[in-house]
């Protein structure tokens, strides 16, 4: 089990910034890291892409992603981030896609200035992270703490 205050830290660095590079495993075996938007609940992260990606293709065929989280620095003494490793799934349940599209609109306002850009349909990807890797510079120069979800 994650220890409780490592877990806060987690929660409190994926609360705090928009933005995390996803890596899917493309049908070449090359990975492939894209940078994306998202929201989240606790430690489990949603995303939205069009159907047709290269990133949703490569997730349908293989779920297993990793990712990380940075949020921004001056100095190498302030960087503060996560790696993390997991399984991503569509959302496929109406009412699940409903509440993070309502969380999603919340935190980026900015969608519906898009909506209707597309004619391909859209979909919500679910990142259920497995493992975590915390780095913390502000405890030292290369300072990282492991958990296991």
């Amino acid at each position: 089990m994650m220890d409780s205050s490592l877990k806060e830290k987690i929660i409190d660095i994926i609360d705090k910034t928009d933005d995390m590079t996803i890596a899917t495993q493309r049908p070449d075996g090359f990975p492939q890291a894209t940078t994306v938007s998202y929201v989240n609940d606790g430690t489990t992260i949603y995303f939205g892409t069009t159907d047709d990606a290269q990133k949703a293709r490569n997730i349908d065929r293989d779920n297993k992603v990793s990712a990380t989280i940075n949020r921004p620095y001056s100095t190498w003494e302030d960087i503060v981030g996560l790696s993390l490793g997991g399984h991503a799934h569509r959302v496929t349940d109406k009412d699940e896609f409903d509440r993070i599209g309502a969380l999603m609109m919340k935190k980026f306002p900015q969608i519906q200035n898009y909506e209707g850009f597309s004619d391909t349909p859209l979909s919500i990807f679910r990142v259920d992270p497995v493992v975590f890797s915390v780095l913390d510079y502000t405890q030292g120069f290369g300072h990282t703490e492991t958990a296991k979800v």
